[in-house]
């Protein structure tokens, strides 16, 4: 298959920092790319290298089949949706889609509106302020505004923070439904369900990438073995600090009323949880890792080294 992105050995410094290190990414055409990673870890300027909107130190690469420093060639095939909502508050739904279609400088942007606004599912709030609307539907009028040009390349910068689960789900159905028609998507998120949707991943950490692969294939990068703990509240908190540390824990989570105690070895890990198995009111078994104890387990085991 051709690629939509395809860069090698990008690396970036803003002064003293080295935000991105030898970074290198293939995004099929067609295919949903979900990239994760911490705050700071070097997503966002990797995206605006791979569109043209921050010329990397170093490395190379196309976009749609054009070079990364080609900014302008790469600007009129990709839609790019950033975090923050960044439209016109005090400007109508319609009116804000009229002026991001004369800054493309399209000749049919009345059309291209009008066609935006019935694909999203906007047109009976046409005239609604954009300030006046939720978070749902400031994003789907986001994602409107990033279609208006018919994109071969869509960028999504987190765009599901802070909407809530309904929207999300609604949001992640359009970008299905883009996909099957063709469109290539990039998109970071901090969601695992989210992650679990896409076709692919890629895993950054300060800087570096550190896993890529189906969701599947991401799972058994590493020989996990997870146990997943349950019982009061209070014990719960007691038993994660009498495990952190030991020989044989790689790390512990919460998730909502259990812990999850992962280990790499699972002898070793057995050996550590022996002597709290019997405890009153607590019930372990068996658990299948997911991926956020994958990730979390690449945040512990590489965290050393990065600093």
């Amino acid at each position: 298959m051709r690629h939509a992105i395809d860069v090698a050995d990008l690396n970036k410094s803003f002064g003293a920092k080295h935000v991105v290190k030898d970074f290198s990414l293939q995004v099929r055409e067609g295919e949903i790319y979900g990239f994760l990673g911490p705050n700071g870890s070097g997503k966002t300027t990797s995206i605006r290298m791979i569109c043209g909107l921050l010329k990397p130190d170093s490395g190379h690469g196309t976009c749609l089949g054009y070079d990364i420093r080609d900014s302008t060639s790469i600007k009129r095939e990709v839609g790019y949706m950033t975090q923050r909502f960044s439209l016109w508050e005090d400007l109508t739904i319609r009116e804000n889609l009229d002026f991001v279609a004369r800054m493309y400088g399209m000749r049919d942007r009345k059309d291209a509106v009008s066609r935006s606004l019935k694909e999203l599912n906007l047109e009976k709030r046409h005239d609604q302020l954009a300030g006046t609307l939720s978070g749902g539907w400031k994003q789907r009028l986001a994602l409107a505004a990033c279609m208006l040009h018919r994109p071969k390349l869509l960028l999504l910068d987190e765009p599901t923070a802070g909407v809530d689960p309904q929207a999300r789900r609604d949001f992640w159905e359009e970008i299905h439904a883009l996909a099957a028609k063709g469109m290539s998507v990039l998109v970071s998120t901090h969601y695992m369900d989210e992650a679990e949707r896409c076709h692919r991943l890629a895993y950054i950490a300060w800087g570096r990438l550190l896993a890529t692969g189906t969701p599947d294939e991401v799972l058994h990068l590493f020989p996990l073995v997870t146990w997943e703990v349950s019982g009061p509240p209070a014990r719960l908190a007691e038993l994660n600090a009498r495990l952190k540390g030991l020989r044989g824990v790689s790390h512990v989570t919460a998730f909502g009323n259990t812990l999850h105690v992962t280990g790499e070895d699972a002898a070793a890990l057995e050996q550590a949880i022996a002597v709290f198995r019997n405890e009153e009111n607590i019930h372990w078994h068996q658990a299948r890792p997911s991926l956020e104890d994958v990730f979390i387990h690449l945040m512990t085991s590489n965290g050393e080294a990065a600093q």
